[in-house]
C-alpha cells in the first residue's frame, strides 16, 4: 500500500482561516445595522400626550348672528393654544375667530369669555364664550340654519359641535 501525503501550500492554509472571520465579520455588521434600525424605530415612536378632554354645549342665534359654547364639565383649556372652526350649513366661514381676540375681521365688538384676550386665557368648566358675527362674513347666519363647531387645542380636535340656529 502506498501512502500519498498531502502536502498544503500556505495558501489554502489561508483559506481556510479566513472563511470563519468573514462569517464573525457578516454577524458582526448584521447585528449593527439591526441595532441601528431598532434604534431608529423606537427613537420615531413617541407616545403623544393626550389633549384635553372636555364636555362643551353649543347655541346658535341665528337673529342675532351670535354663536355662545358653554364648557360643560373636564380639563381647563389653553384658549391661547385653541383654534375654532365655525361652519354654516356645511361651509365654513370666511373670517374665522383668531381666539382670543379683541375686534377681528368678520366680527362684531369683542368675543365674551374666555374669547376675549383681555381675559384669563385658561377656559375652565363653567364658563361661556361667545362672539357675534359681522354682517360682512360669510355665509351670513340665520335661523335654522345648522352650526358646526370644530374645537382643537395644538392641532389635534377636542371637539366638533352641531347646533341649529335658533
Amino acid at each position: 500500500m502506498t501512502e500519498q501525503w498531502h502536502h498544503r501550500s500556505g495558501s489554502e492554509r489561508r483559506d481556510t482561516a479566513i472563511s470563519p472571520i468573514i462569517g464573525v465579520l457578516t454577524l458582526l455588521v448584521l447585528t449593527v445595522c439591526l441595532a441601528a434600525v431598532v434604534a431608529v424605530g423606537v427613537g420615531a415612536w413617541s407616545v403623544a400626550s393626550p389633549g384635553p378632554t372636555a364636555t362643551f354645549d353649543l347655541v346658535a342665534d341665528g337673529s342675532a348672528s351670535t354663536i355662545s359654547i358653554e364648557h360643560l364639565a373636564g380639563d381647563p383649556i389653553d384658549v391661547d393654544e385653541l383654534s375654532v372652526t365655525i361652519a354654516v350649513d356645511g361651509r365654513e366661514l370666511a373670517d374665522q375667530p383668531p381666539v382670543p381676540f379683541v375686534g377681528a375681521s368678520g366680527f362684531d365688538g369683542t368675543p365674551a369669555g374666555p374669547f376675549n384676550a383681555e381675559s384669563d386665557s385658561e377656559w375652565t368648566s363653567g364658563e361661556r364664550a361667545g362672539l357675534s358675527l359681522a354682517t360682512t362674513n360669510r355665509p351670513a347666519l340665520s335661523s335654522g340654519d345648522s352650526v358646526t363647531v370644530t374645537l382643537a387645542v395644538d392641532g389635534r380636535q377636542i371637539a366638533t359641535l352641531e347646533t341649529t340656529a335658533t
